[in-house]
């Protein structure tokens, strides 16, 4: 279907203007009053004589690597009429203002690189494009294109961190730490007199010589086994909240440019699986806020690439039903938990896997909160709200389950580190403004 063309506003002032210039000049009988308006007649006549003919379009391509949380690139393709010279293309994310750009177009094709900067992951739109194409001179403009949208699933980074807490029971036959059962691999247990299963190869024949010099009997050095922690990552998608408690009650969306309370959480949790799984032990996810099977303990290179994809496609669920029993875990798993603690659920399902014997680390992601622009009756409910959640932190404090804060990667680094060894009571530093 083509698609008409229209004059511009500037065409028809220029050929109004000559028109009435020239009448002006035929009733005054003044010809060099007609003779200045014929030639702004004549020029958008003309131009409008050499209107392109044909419609005008514009596509949106995905990004070529798979997008994670930086600076993306997205080509967006303006497809015109041949002659047509250029084209305006207008481009906007979100709820900010449109980036307009005036570009020329070579037999009516042009593709430009569009930079998206992003700090959100998950699903989320990066960019909507809008194109009209352009006559010669400006004269005739095109009916703008429908606008076209690329969305794609952004997946969360994997911040480096160093040590990690593990769980008070490691298990399986293999991997990077120590157990307290006999095996190899590991530091020295114990040297024990030689029995039927021992290796020849573990004999000490130093310890032998010195106990046994007839060699009536042989030692053997015995070793601790290398095992493997089980973790299960825990995330709460019920609420994904922003630094603006304005935006909490869902009327208004979030900030595009400021990360979320989720957006936290699937960094947290990617970066933990990253550590875990580069030393070798096995990682699940699980969601606290959806009813749906979880993602059973993995190792490998692969196993992460799942965790990041479906932490990327968790997000707050519209049926969300409240469980009637927390997730079950792997026997002797270490267990972490990411969520607001908005309200006393996660409370609850940290409590009973810490009473059945699991080894619990919390992850606070509340983010840092913006609360100059709220009014007086706006900081009071903030108030109980903060109240309310830092008692909920406390109870977790006297359960003596380990508490991080992520804001950001290096100082949630710091913190995971220091609760590497056995899980103890501990205190807490309250990240909510007063």
């Amino acid at each position: 279907m083509t698609m008409p063309w229209v004059r511009a506003r500037a065409s028809v002032a220029a050929a109004a203007g000559g028109a009435a210039l020239v009448l002006l000049g035929v009733a005054a009988g003044r010809a060099d009053v007609a003779v200045v308006g014929v030639a702004p007649l004549v020029a958008a006549l003309w131009d409008w004589s050499r209107r392109p003919r044909g419609a005008a379009g514009i596509t949106l391509a995905q990004p070529v690597e798979q997008p994670e949380p930086g600076q993306m690139v997205v080509r967006a393709a303006v497809d015109a009429p041949a002659d047509a010279p250029a084209a305006l293309l207008a481009v906007r994310r979100g709820r900010t203002p449109a980036v307009v750009t005036l570009v020329r177009l070579d037999d009516g094709r042009r593709t430009v690189q569009v930079r998206v900067r992003t700090v959100r992951t998950g699903p989320q739109e990066l960019a909507t494009a809008e194109a009209l194409a352009l006559g010669e001179g400006g004269a005739s403009l095109a009916e703008a294109a429908d606008p076209v949208e690329v969305r794609t699933v952004v997946l969360p980074g994997t911040p480096r961190l160093g040590e990690v807490p593990l769980p008070p029971r490691l298990r399986g036959l293999s991997g990077a730490h120590e157990s307290r059962r006999a095996g190899e691999g590991g530091g020295l247990r114990d040297v024990h007199p030689y029995t039927s299963g021992d290796r020849m190869r573990r004999i000490d024949w130093r310890t032998t010589a010195r106990r046994s010099p007839q060699l009536r009997e042989l030692y053997v050095r015995r070793e601790h086994a290398l095992a493997e922690a089980a973790v299960v990552l825990v995330v709460d998608s019920r609420d994904d909240v922003g630094p603006d408690p304005l935006t909490w009650r869902g009327s208004n969306l979030p900030d595009p440019l400021e990360a979320t309370s989720l957006d936290l959480a699937r960094t947290a949790a990617a970066a933990l699986a990253q550590a875990y799984l580069g030393q070798g032990d096995r990682v699940g996810l699980d969601d606290l806020g959806v009813l749906r099977r979880p993602l059973p303990p993995g190792a490998g290179r692969r196993q992460l690439d799942r965790v990041r994809h479906a932490l990327a496609v968790t997000q707050p669920g519209i049926d969300a039903q409240a469980r009637a029993r927390a997730p079950q875990l792997p026997s002797g798993a270490l267990v972490v938990l990411f969520s607001t603690f908005l309200d006393d659920e996660p409370v609850d399902v940290a409590a009973h896997w810490q009473r059945t014997g699991h080894r619990v680390v919390v992850v606070d992601v509340l983010p840092d909160l913006r609360t100059r622009h709220l009014d007086g009756r706006e900081r009071l409910a903030l108030r109980l709200v903060s109240v309310a959640r830092e008692d909920r932190l406390a109870a977790l404090a006297d359960l003596g389950i380990d508490l991080v804060t992520w804001r950001d990667a290096p100082s949630a680094a710091l913190a995971l580190a220091r609760r590497r060894g056995a899980p103890g009571r501990r205190t807490f530093a309250s990240a909510v403004p007063r």
